[in-house]
């Protein structure tokens, strides 16, 4: 008769067994969905389900327990530019509903992306700038009686109307570069602050947005207040102090949009995780806290354990991650997809972020449009497009791992981390039926982050960032599952 000792240790259930196969009546199987390093599978199904049973393998498991439970999830996708929109609207009716289906659809292979961040007005990917109250030199509009939403409605109204026919509840988010010049202290679309005396006005302009958007069947789901506020090298741009950020939604933004009976959220900050202390100080405030639903970040300084230190000093407040440039060579051979799902899908949720949003979403083989003095010309798109030909880039794929089955109202689980201690089960020396308990310092297992979703699934997402094959043992509520990765790999498994 097989004999089974199960310990307790640490709060953690071990079954501790024979190396030897059972199988068990009932036990879930595993789907997977793979992208190789040398591009031999690019988010494929792998064909073949792997099967829990009692076999621990080798190795400590990576542990699911989904009964602690972490954030919400809003979901996964792209900065939707008018320089995005401009290359979409282009291409024939067939193609663009085609490519379309395949990135907002989740069924069948499509990768069901499902966050949107929108401009409100012109970015730096822009053929041109423009904002929503363009005037004459020396003209002004306090009472925004020529608000418009303009030159959105060339391309990206229509680009986004055809998404929501697919999926109609996609998250949206805006965000501004800059106001319009006239209300700023520079008079010029590059660097300079907003006068004082528009404050009112600018928070008029936002609800106007709001308003002019949902007419169009556009339902903003959250603003922030400024695209990188401690950044005037863009074109457009317009940094924020804090004290100003501050001001501007404690006594404008925030009383305006509850006047109006908006219920977009309002999320500050919006630059990188070097700066913590940005939105913490504006969240001192408790006037303007009221008004705040979280904090936005970037990826292009500091560490992502920024905004673990924001969520740390204010677990009230929700964390959101909007942008990150992520580009590959070319027609490259390899794809380096590991260390972009570890940076980008599992460090910024295990960071407590509801989102993970990257920039951009398409340009054309040279990179453009983009503005002069400022515009990023090596900003790649998740599409390249030319035409009707589409290539899908490093950017598609990293957040089609999680886009796909991670859906919007899924929540982080528990599963172990590299560096949590573990608990290893060994034979003793002398006597083999005999077992021992030894608490390791660190587990050591692959980077990996778990999700449940609406309808009671399990996602783990796992990043094979070594240089070796690496065999990887899954323990979910006292079974074990054993699956292996490429050097290089990552494995999107759900059950």
């Amino acid at each position: 008769m097989r004999k089974i000792l199960i310990c307790y240790l640490l709060g953690v259930s071990v079954a501790v067994m024979a190396q030897t196969e059972v199988k068990i009546s009932g036990a879930p199987e595993i789907e997977a969905w793979v992208t190789n390093a040398d591009r031999s599978a690019l988010f494929e199904r792998v064909p073949e389900k792997i099967k829990f049973g009692m076999e621990e393998g080798k190795g400590l498991p990576i542990i699911i327990n989904d009964r602690q439970e972490y954030q919400s999830i809003d979901g996964f996708g792209f900065a939707l530019t008018e320089g995005s929109a401009f290359h979409l609207n282009r291409m024939s009716k067939d193609s663009r509903a085609k490519i379309l289906r395949e990135m907002f659809a989740h069924d069948g292979d499509n990768v069901g992306f499902s966050y949107i961040r929108l401009t409100l007005g012109a970015s730096d990917l822009n053929n041109f700038v423009y904002s929503y109250n363009d005037l004459k030199e020396g003209e002004t509009d306090p009472e925004l009686k020529y608000f418009s939403l303009g030159h959105d409605r060339d391309d990206i109204i229509p680009v986004m109307k055809e998404i929501l026919e697919i999926i109609p509840d996609i998250k949206i988010m805006a965000s501004p570069w800059s106001a319009p010049v006239w209300m700023k202290t520079s008079g010029d679309v590059r660097g300079g602050a907003l006068k004082k005396e528009y404050y009112g006005t600018y928070a008029n302009y936002f609800v106007k947005y709001v308003q002019e958007m949902g007419k169009e069947g556009i339902v903003i789901d959250a603003v922030t207040i400024q695209n990188e506020p401690l950044n005037s090298r863009n074109t457009p741009s317009m940094p924020w102090y804090w004290q100003e950020h501050n001001e501007f939604v404690r006594d404008h933004l925030g009383p305006a949009f509850r006047e109006a009976g908006l219920t977009t959220k309002i999320v500050i900050f919006d630059h990188n995780c070097d700066r913590p202390d940005y939105p913490l100080a504006i969240l001192s405030d408790p006037e303007t806290s009221q008004y705040v639903d979280g904090s936005a970040f970037h990826h292009y300084r500091g560490y992502l354990s920024g905004m673990s230190t924001v969520q740390l000093a204010r677990p009230d407040k929700n964390i959101y991650f909007t942008e990150q440039m992520l580009t590959e060579r070319p027609e490259s051979s390899t794809i380096n997809i590991a260390p972009s799902v570890k940076r980008l899908i599992i460090d910024v949720m295990r960071n407590w972020s509801r989102n993970s949003i990257l920039w951009n979403l398409a340009a054309d083989p040279l990179n453009d449009p983009h503005t002069d003095n400022g515009g990023c010309s090596m900003c790649q798109g998740a599409l390249t497009i030319d035409g009707d030909k589409v290539v899908r880039n490093i950017a598609y794929y990293t957040i089609a791992h999680a886009s796909k089955f991670v859906r919007p109202g899924s929540v982080r689980i528990h599963s172990t981390h590299p560096f949590d201690k573990g608990v290893d089960i060994t034979e003793d020396e002398e006597r083999a039926e005999v077992r021992r308990a030894t608490l390791v310092e660190h587990s050591d297992v692959l980077p990996n982050v778990a999700f449940k979703t609406p309808e009671g699934k399990i996602v783990l997402i796992i990043a094979n960032d070594s240089w070796s094959v690496r065999n990887v043992k899954i323990q979910h509520n006292g079974l074990y599952a054993n699956i292996s990765l490429d050097p290089g790999s990552v494995g999107t498994y759900i059950w």
